[in-house]
């Protein structure tokens, strides 16, 4: 994506340091399930998940991730990171787990699209509130 002159350096910094985060966040997962590390085996299975999908979530993960972080790709990062953390918030939903964990994905994916918002005046063009009298 594209930056826009209007956008200050710090916010500019701000936005490439929170995806930065969140990337590597998501890799650390990633990794975890290509690797089928214990954690993410065990994890997978208490969600109901067979132990055979953890590697193909692995290779969303991985994907959806990278496509994130490439400037030319982010927002079609962003859309499938948004579908990865919609499975997320639905397969917690199921279990009747506890509400934290359920906000969890959601607060992610908040800060997944505010990262890029930050820094790019198109989509915050499109995404910015309306008042009452504005026009579409």
């Amino acid at each position: 994506m594209k930056t826009s002159r209007k956008v200050s350096k710090g916010t500019l910094w701000i936005s490439y340091i929170l995806q930065s985060l969140i990337a590597i966040m998501l890799l650390v997962g990633a990794f975890n399930n290509l690797l089928q590390t214990d954690m993410a085996v065990s994890g997978a299975i208490e969600m109901g998940y067979p132990k055979a999908s953890v590697i193909y979530l692995g290779i969303v993960l991985l994907i959806s991730t990278v496509l994130y972080a490439i400037p030319q790709t982010t927002f079609l990062g962003c859309l499938l990171l948004t579908a990865w953390l919609g499975g997320a918030i639905a397969t917690h939903i199921i279990h009747n787990d506890p509400i934290i964990n359920i906000l969890f994905p959601i607060v992610f994916g908040i800060l997944v699209w505010l990262s890029i918002w930050l820094r790019n005046e198109k989509l915050r063009s499109i995404a910015k509130p309306r008042k009452k009298n504005d026009k579409e």
